[in-house]
């Protein structure tokens, strides 16, 4: 049965939260203390292993938005409130989900989704924040692991095996082996809508309330937030609930409390940083069906009453639209109002490399770098357009220069792999492809690609020695099944070689 982009997204989802439903008895449970027994069942590393195999599947899903400004904003706005609420017990990632529903998500390993629906209905920075801060707490406060001890007497083998039937389900198996997983999950507690525990919601609450004022932002952002969001359920009953109210039920009491709680802190006030109304501009130009639709909500508006972010939309649906010269004009004019927006050298920079203006195009980079040196998004972004303008060695060795400070995403490992292979680099090339294969989880993939840069002619003794103790490595790793498939590929290679010659 094949299974559709959202439902499997959503399953993961479902299987990364692993809380009870929230119903009869619910606010009889009472959370442990920290370093209770739930460490027995999930402990930080477990966390984080099981939260790196969900991640992965949902990046493999094609849902996570590969846009490196949005990721930058959001990992920015993250770490200000996860500073504020970790002790240094988690390491956190941000991302954006491409959804249209209302909803936030935190999984195991501090990876916490939003989606682009929740970043454009929120009506500022703040509730964005509130939202965020909601999600960190349930991290911090090891929701995930209390709700297994409290709802489960399973080991924690079991309970990755359970994990892991509801991905390989989710990843397309048969009826049966998705209503078998599912199952499975019920039979736990589990259910394919994340609810947590009416205390486990009011905690996270108070502790993202505090984490919000502490990280400079305004601590009524959450309530206001969840009092919008209430309004719409109760003015329009026969539509469906936004999806923020199926996975966190709020009633009237709940915002009461968060309201009353915010009080307690000193009034913010707050204007929205450049980099929210940015990402809200993306999300909204790429949310229409055409480009024609982009640029119609954005002319909607008389242009001198628009504020530069929405001048800064509508540049980026005139880009959508081809329609270079107009935003070329319209980038020019922000940047020279503003040169410390990031965005604009890089929206700049693509309008000049669609109009053939190549020299123009790499000044304008290269001064941006100079002000911004290893910026994610700017090196991407000068990375790609470089590859474009077919200057690929430069390109390699820029992107290589940052993913050797930076982590990478696997698409950006996949970018350098390109990157290296236009360069003519192909041992390189395949090496990264090896570890791009490695970082969605397919480890016989990663292993075939050091397999072929071994049989290059050219290859360099320093390099055969690495992709050697690479291969060596990643064997370790590997299942008695994954060893065999191995095997079995190697000798149809060995076979194919010898038929060809």
């Amino acid at each position: 049965m094949n299974i559709s982009p959202c439902k499997r997204l959503s399953l993961l989802v479902a299987l990364g939260m692993l809380v009870f439903v929230a119903g009869a008895g619910a606010d009889d449970i009472k959370l442990p203390d920290m370093g209770s027994p739930a460490d027995a069942i999930l402990n930080n590393s477990d966390e984080a292993r099981i939260g790196r195999m969900i991640m992965r599947d949902i990046r493999n899903s094609g849902q996570v938005v590969e846009d490196p400004l949005i990721t930058e904003y959001l990992n920015d706005i993250g770490s200000r409130i996860a500073a504020q609420s970790n002790k240094g017990d988690h390491d956190f990632t941000f991302f954006a989900v491409q959804d249209d529903r209302i909803n936030a998500f935190a999984l195991p390993g501090g990876y916490i989704g939003v989606h682009t629906g929740l970043i454009e209905a929120s009506r500022n920075e703040d509730e964005l924040a509130g939202v965020i801060a909601h999600e960190v707490a349930h991290v911090t406060q090891r929701h995930i692991a209390r709700a297994i001890h409290a709802n489960s007497r399973q080991n924690l083998i079991t309970t990755a095996m359970m994990l892991g039937a509801i991905i390989v389900a989710a990843a397309g198996g048969s009826s049966d082996a998705v209503q078998g997983a599912m199952a499975v999950a019920q039979g736990t507690a589990a259910q394919q809508q994340i609810n947590f525990t009416r205390t486990n919601e009011y905690e996270a609450d108070r502790v993202g309330i505090a984490a919000l004022a502490d990280a400079g932002f305004d601590p009524h952002g959450m309530a206001s937030f969840f009092e919008v969001m209430s309004r719409q359920q109760t003015s329009s009953p026969e539509m469906r609930a936004p999806e923020f109210m199926r996975t966190h039920p709020v009633t009237t009491a709940r915002i009461a409390e968060a309201r009353n709680r915010a009080r307690e802190y000193s009034p913010v006030r707050n204007e929205d940083s450049t980099g929210y109304g940015i990402s809200r501009a993306r999300i909204i130009v790429a949310r229409f069906d055409t480009a024609q639709e982009a640029v119609a909500y954005f002319e909607a508006r008389d242009y001198e009453a628009q504020t530069d972010v929405e001048r800064y939309g509508r540049a980026v649906a005139y880009q959508r639209a081809e329609d270079y010269l107009g935003a070329l004009e319209i980038f020019e004019e922000l940047l020279e109002k503003d040169k410390s927006v990031i965005a604009y050298y890089i929206g700049l920079g693509q309008t000049l490399v669609a109009l053939d203006q190549t020299s123009d195009a790499v000044e304008t980079f290269e001064r941006a770098l100079e002000l911004f040196p290893r910026n994610i998004p700017l090196v991407i972004e000068y990375g790609e357009r470089l590859l474009e303008m077919r200057q690929p060695k430069k390109a390699h060795a820029l992107l290589l220069d940052l993913m050797n400070n930076v982590p990478p995403t696997p698409e950006q490992v996949h970018l350098i792999a390109r990157a290296a292979s236009l360069a003519g680099e192909d041992a390189e090339a395949y090496y990264y492809l090896s570890e791009y294969r490695l970082m969605i989880g397919d480890l016989n993939g990663g292993i075939s690609s050091l397999q072929q840069a071994l049989r290059l002619p050219e290859l360099q003794e320093i390099q055969r020695a690495r992709f050697e103790a690479r291969i060596d490595f990643i064997q370790e790793f590997m299942s008695e099944e994954q060893l065999k498939q191995l095997r079995s590929s190697r000798q149809l290679g060995l076979a194919w070689n010898s038929a060809r010659q």
